[in-house]
Order: C-alpha cells, then sequence, then structure tokens
C-alpha cells in the first residue's frame, strides 16, 4: 500500500537489497584499481571540519560538527542558517532580505512535525473549498432552472435532495478511504494502489484540472459577493481577484501553520453567517405557513425536460468540490491522525449538508433567484436579516471565506504533485520543500494557470461552472472504485459495510461525470475532455524521461569505468601508491594559486559533490581519481535519515574515498555547497582546488526542468574565487 506521507528527503531514491548488491558488485572494480581507502583521508591537505569567514560581515560561521560515524568512515557537518544566501552579492543579498520579511525565517527539517494542526484548525484549513461552495453551488443549479421559467423553481428542492443524498454518500466514503489509509490517501494513491498507475494517473490529471478551477471559482465568487454589496467595484473586479491570488501564494508560502491562523476566522464566520440566514429565513417563513413566496417572473427560453433537470443536477454538484481534501491531508493531524481526519471530515460533511439544504430551502420559501447584479446568496440575506449591519457581516464573511476557499486547493495541489513526482509523472522539482516546509513550486504553479483562467473569463463565476465538478467526479469515482477494489481483495472485518459505501458513492460519481460530460459538452465541458488527457500525455512523457534516464545511469558491474580510473592502465611502471603517497602532500607556497604559472608549480585536490551515487555519479569520481590528485566526495542531505540512506549507499559500493556528508537542514543545497567548498579553499589558497561536478546532459531542451540544474548555479556561485577550478564532467541521457 502507497504510503501518503511527505518528507523533505524523498529526493534520494530508496535503496532495497538488490540496488544495494549491484553497487556492491560496481564497487569491487575499484579494488586495485585505486589507492586503498585509508590513503586517501592521508593524502587530503585540509581539514573537513570546515570554518568559514564572510568577507561581507566579517562574521565567522562555521559547518556545525554533529558526530562521527567510524562504521561509515565519513563524517557528517551541519550547514549553518547563514548558508541559506548563497553568494556575496548585493543583489542576492536583497533578494533574501525580502524573501525572509515576506514569509519569514526558514524552518529546520526536523520541524515539519510541528506543521501540524489540530481538529479545530484543520476544518478551517481545509474545509472553505467544501463549505464556500453552497454560495455558488445552489446558484447554479437554480440559474439552469430559470431557463424554463420561474415557475419551475420548485424542481430545486427534488434535485436538492438528490445531491443531498450524494454529498452524504461521499462522505461516508472517504471516511472509509481515511480508515483504510491512515497515513493519507487522495484519489491519486488510491486510485494508483488499487487499480493500477494509469488509473492512479487519471485521476490526478482530473485533480490537477479541479484544484486550478477551484482557485478561478472561488476567486471569482468573491469578487462578486463584494460586487454585490458595492457595485461601483465591478469594473476592478479582475485587479481585485488576481490580488486577492497573490496573497494567497504568500500566506501559503510562508506554511500551514501561519496560513491556517489567517484562515481560521473566516471559515467560522461564513458558518455563523448562513445559520443566521438559514433559521431567519426559516423563521420568517414559518410566519408564512411555510407558502413559498413567488419568484420574480422570468420567461422560458427552453422546454422543461430531463437534460435540463440532469444540467440542474450537475451544476448543483459543485457544492461537493473539495470534500477529498481532508483524506488527502491525513498527515498534517496531530495523532491520532486517522481518528482527528475522520471526525473532522465527518464534522465537514454535515456543515456543508446543513448549509446546502438551508440556502436552497430559504431561497425556496423566498422565491429568490439570482441576477447579474446581485448573488442568490446576497438576495436571500436582504430578504432573511435586512439590508444592516448582520446583512454586512453575511456579505462580508462570505465574501473573505470565498476569497480563500482557494486555499484547500493551494494546500491539496502542491501535495498532489508531491506524490506523483515522487512516482516520476511530473517534474521531481515538486518534491522540494521550500523554507517554511510548504511545496514552494505547486504553490507557484497552481497560482499562475488559475490567475490566467480568472482573467480570461473576466472575473464571471457562471462561464466556469461548465468546467468545473468534472475533474473533481473523476477523482471522486476513482477513489470509490478504488477502495471497492481493495474491500474486495482484502476481506478484512467491517469490508462488507465499507464496500456498499464506496459502491453507491462510485456509482454516483461515475453518473455525475456521465451527466456533466453529456450535458455541458457544449458549454466548455469539451474543454476539460480534452485537457485532461493532454495532462496524462505529458505526465507520460515526463514517466518516459525518467525511466530512459534510470536505465541509463544505474550503475552496471560491466560498465567499462575501471579503466579510466586504472592507474596502472595508466602507467604501468609506476603503483598508485608511488604516484599518490603522503610524503607527496605539497608544501605552502609563496604565490596564490592562480598566479602560478608553471606546471611544477600546481598541486591542488578534487572535490566532486554527489547527489545520488549513479553511473554520473561514478564517472565523475573516476574522472577527479584519474587527475592524480586527492579526491574528496562531498554529500548534501536535508534530514538525517537521508544522510543515512546515502551513507549505506556508499558503504555497499565500498566506500573506495573520504566523504564527507552536511545536513542542511533548511533544504538549501547550493549555498552550503558553496560555503563549504569556500571553506576548504580557504584552508590552502595555494592549492588548486578543482570541482569535479557531474552534469546530465538530456536531449531536448524542455527535459531540462525534469533535472536539477546545480552544475551552472555552482558555476555562477564559485567563479569569483581565484585558485577554484570548476569541471563539469556530463553524462548524455538518451532522448
Amino acid at each position: 500500500m502507497d504510503d501518503a506521507t511527505v518528507s523533505p528527503s524523498a529526493q534520494l531514491p530508496q535503496l532495497d537489497d538488490r540496488d544495494l548488491q549491484l553497487l556492491s558488485e560496481v564497487g569491487r572494480s575499484w579494488a586495485g584499481s585505486a589507492p586503498p581507502r585509508d590513503s586517501w583521508d592521508r593524502w587530503l591537505p585540509v581539514d573537513r571540519h570546515v570554518t568559514f569567514v564572510d568577507p561581507a560581515s566579517s562574521r565567522e560561521g562555521r559547518f556545525v560538527h554533529i558526530r562521527t560515524r567510524p562504521a561509515t568512515g565519513g563524517e557528517e557537518v551541519e550547514a549553518p542558517p547563514q548558508a541559506e544566501e548563497g553568494g556575496r552579492l548585493s543583489l542576492r543579498r536583497a533578494a533574501f532580505f525580502v524573501r525572509r520579511a515576506v514569509i519569514g525565517p526558514a524552518l529546520r527539517s526536523t520541524a515539519i512535525a510541528e506543521e501540524q494542526m489540530g481538529r479545530l484548525l484543520a476544518l478551517a484549513v481545509l474545509s472553505p473549498d467544501a463549505l464556500s461552495s453552497v454560495a455558488y453551488g445552489p446558484e447554479a443549479m437554480i440559474a439552469i432552472l430559470l431557463l424554463a421559467g420561474s415557475g419551475q423553481l420548485t424542481l430545486s428542492l427534488p434535485i436538492g435532495a438528490a445531491l443531498t443524498v450524494l454529498m452524504i454518500a461521499v462522505g461516508l466514503g472517504y471516511r472509509e478511504v481515511i480508515k483504510a489509509y491512515p497515513h493519507g490517501g487522495g484519489s491519486y494513491i488510491i486510485a494508483s494502489d488499487s487499480l493500477g498507475s494509469q488509473w492512479g494517473l487519471l485521476a490526478g490529471a482530473g485533480l490537477i484540472l479541479d484544484y486550478t478551477l477551484t482557485v478561478a471559482v472561488s476567486v471569482a465568487s468573491g469578487v462578486e459577493a463584494v460586487t454585490s454589496a458595492i457595485p461601483s467595484l465591478d469594473s476592478v473586479r479582475v485587479l481585485i481577484g488576481l490580488l486577492v491570488i497573490v496573497l494567497l501564494v504568500v500566506g501559503n508560502l510562508r506554511g500551514v501553520r501561519d496560513a491556517g491562523a489567517a484562515f481560521a476566522l473566516p471559515t467560522y464566520m461564513f458558518v455563523v453567517a448562513i445559520a443566521l440566514v438559514v433559521i431567519a429565513g426559516l423563521v420568517h417563513a414559518g410566519s408564512h405557513h411555510f407558502h413559498p413566496a413567488p419568484p420574480a417572473p422570468h420567461t422560458a427560453i427552453e422546454a422543461v425536460g430531463v437534460l435540463l433537470v440532469l444540467r440542474a443536477f450537475s451544476s448543483g454538484a459543485t457544492a461537493m468540490t473539495g470534500i477529498e481534501v481532508i483524506s488527502n491531508a491525513v498527515p498534517v493531524f496531530h495523532p491520532p491522525q486517522s481518528r482527528n481526519a475522520r471526525q473532522t471530515l465527518t464534522v465537514m460533511v454535515s456543515l456543508l449538508v446543513f448549509m446546502f439544504v438551508g440556502v436552497v430551502l430559504t431561497a425556496h420559501f423566498d422565491g429568490a433567484t439570482p441576477s447579474s447584479s446581485e448573488t442568490l446568496l446576497s438576495a436571500i440575506a436582504r430578504k432573511s436579516v435586512g439590508s444592516g449591519v448582520l446583512y454586512g457581516f453575511v456579505q462580508l464573511s462570505t465574501t473573505l471565506v470565498l476569497l480563500i476557499a482557494a486555499n484547500s486547493a493551494f494546500n491539496g495541489l502542491p501535495r498532489l504533485l508531491y506524490f506523483m513526482a515522487r512516482d516520476s509523472w511530473v517534474p521531481r522539482l515538486f518534491l522540494r520543500m521550500g523554507d517554511r516546509l510548504a511545496f514552494s513550486n505547486g504553490i507557484v504553479v497552481l497560482a499562475l494557470p488559475a490567475a490566467l483562467i480568472f482573467a480570461a473569463f473576466g472575473g464571471r463565476t457562471q462561464p466556469l461552472i461548465p468546467l468545473f465538478a468534472i475533474g473533481v467526479f473523476i477523482a471522486f469515482t476513482l477513489a470509490q472504485a478504488g477502495m471497492v477494489a481493495l474491500w474486495l481483495r482484502r476481506r478484512e472485518r467491517g469490508w462488507r459495510h465499507g464496500l456498499v459505501i464506496n459502491l453507491l458513492g462510485a456509482a454516483l460519481s461515475l453518473a455525475v461525470v456521465v451527466i456533466a460530460t453529456i450535458t455541458k459538452f457544449l458549454q466548455g465541458a469539451w474543454l476539460i475532455v480534452l485537457l485532461v488527457p493532454l495532462i496524462m500525455l505529458a505526465c507520460r512523457a515526463v514517466h518516459a524521461h525518467y525511466q530512459r534516464a534510470a536505465s541509463a545511469l544505474t550503475p552496471s558491474p560491466h560498465t567499462q569505468h575501471r579503466a579510466a580510473i586504472s592507474a596502472r592502465a595508466r602507467d604501468p611502471s609506476r603503483a598508485p601508491q608511488e604516484r599518490l603517497s603522503p610524503d607527496s602532500r605539497p608544501s605552502v607556497s609563496q604565490r596564490a594559486a592562480e598566479r602560478q604559472d608553471s606546471p611544477g608549480e600546481i598541486h591542488g585536490f578534487a572535490v566532486v559533490p554527489i547527489a545520488v551515487l549513479d553511473l554520473a555519479a561514478l564517472r565523475a569520481l573516476a574522472y577527479a581519481v584519474s587527475l592524480r590528485q586527492p579526491v574528496l566526495a562531498l554529500h548534501v542531505s536535508p534530514a538525517e535519515d537521508e544522510a543515512e540512506r546515502f551513507q549505506q549507499a556508499w558503504q555497499a559500493w565500498g566506500s573506495h574515498l573520504p566523504l564527507e556528508v552536511v545536513i542542511s537542514p533548511y533544504r538549501a543545497v547550493v549555498a552550503p555547497l558553496a560555503h563549504y567548498i569556500e571553506g576548504l579553499h580557504t584552508q590552502r589558497p595555494d592549492l588548486t582546488l578543482t570541482l569535479v561536478v557531474p552534469e546530465l546532459v538530456v536531449a531536448r531542451t524542455w527535459q531540462r526542468i525534469l533535472h536539477n540544474r546545480v552544475a551552472p548555479r555552482l558555476r555562477s556561485s564559485l567563479i569569483r574565487y581565484e585558485g577554484i577550478v570548476i569541471t563539469t564532467v556530463p553524462f548524455h541521457l538518451p532522448t
């Protein structure tokens, strides 16, 4: 069963026994071809326990020694927070301080456990998408019924009842999901685990579109709530919405706890506001013996029929988006995570049902309908609580919760992209956590297309509704179907109960997908039908590239790197120990390294930064050894568990060279490398430090975003230092 737990160290692959055995076989080819391991430690002309001085501030910093691991022969040091700056240019420093001012100080990787939430905070952070949808779901349903004339608005009651059954069925289904996947299991993970990777990819593609449209629709609805109360702002609705998206990005870049604290109050304000409107509206209706008021007359432009009723049903189903967010985010809850997540989901679905049913009933009894200048919720609020302070409170809370409802998408999509990147469907840059332990790349990637869609549709909700719901109900269907397959496979205690619930949820969700696709195809659903397979094709192209790269980079005992490092092959008359010996360590020169212009004056050592012990790394190590200089391998890990995994791989390979592991608890890579190398160079400025960097060369330009480009960034950081030579060992990946 797939694990939905996120980790800052997911970029280093987990090696199984077969992988370790393969590395061990590859490492044997080094035996006898290079000097023994202990010789390399004696020949290294610098102290690996680095200190460094920042010349710009005259402050001494240091890489803090953590502990020695005699069993591995390697040392661990820790990169300090200052290493994040990664350069000495004033422009970079300014950018660094601006980033700190906007999103706050970086958090250590070990703080990920602290970025968890209790039930009250989690409800506020994860439920705005679902709860706020009652502001546009009932309106979308009634707007379709109005096409048949105001006399057909009574159909809102049976359609609303059917939607209520759907909400409860899907909500109960996701309770079973959390029970079966206590570490978190959204639609992508469930479908991949139970139905196969291609079905999981389909669920992922649907959710990518759903999360993107959630941001656009939520912000558009929030802006419409503002313009309903203040019509003069209608001309700047697009600008208002774009500013809100920017604020959401900043809030989420600051991390889970900061975003939750900012968004908790509007969520609970909205719940109270809807309760006020519904209770006041029903009391007012009771005073008239629950006789519905006649709605404003609307001329029929379509005949009522099955197709129109189904369109109204599928439009009203948009009130269900966001139900899956909690099941996908179980790890963010305080322990016991599974139980807290199930309880929070129950509360959220109960509130959603109460609010949806209440709004539909109140609109029915008040005879309220939406118009081009006023939303349905604004209309029933005026009739229920008047146009005074309470109306202002309702509109304010509605505006705020709709504007932050997109926050659920900002929690959901980056986490989804993390899991898809872990399976190599999307670029692995989505595995990386930002300074505040948020998935910064996923947050930015969500904001850009959502802002474009919002602006392209003029910041209006109604044109976006036909695009909505199809993607999320594809994911709902696959999640529930995956649970059906899981129950049939496991047949553990209580499986029949879970099977019935998930089978019902799958059938109803599939019905919504079919209905929405057929009834809304010409109104814009064709775009979703087109985009889902296009996203899947793009993901398959990424996956195929990673598979080819993995095949090319996997070390093999039959690779011919032995000749590249074999000292005897290069000079059979001299043993490796004669060419490199402790006595050959260079003495301090009177001239700086870059002013040594004859071969006899130049002495140095090589440093090889390694992220993964693959074939590209082994070739870089082999090239460094062939230079007949002391060699130090260097690895940067964001957390202790990744450092241990790398040490395990290094030991399986044979630990033929000195290794230094730098723990970078703030997840920076280039800056700690640059500072560490600077610290080595500062010890012996008379020596030429050769930085040998493995670099993957891709066949096509678009493939560059699929790999970390550390080499050019290191070159940019270190090129201004005298005596540091930067060379790359290219490894050409197949097309």
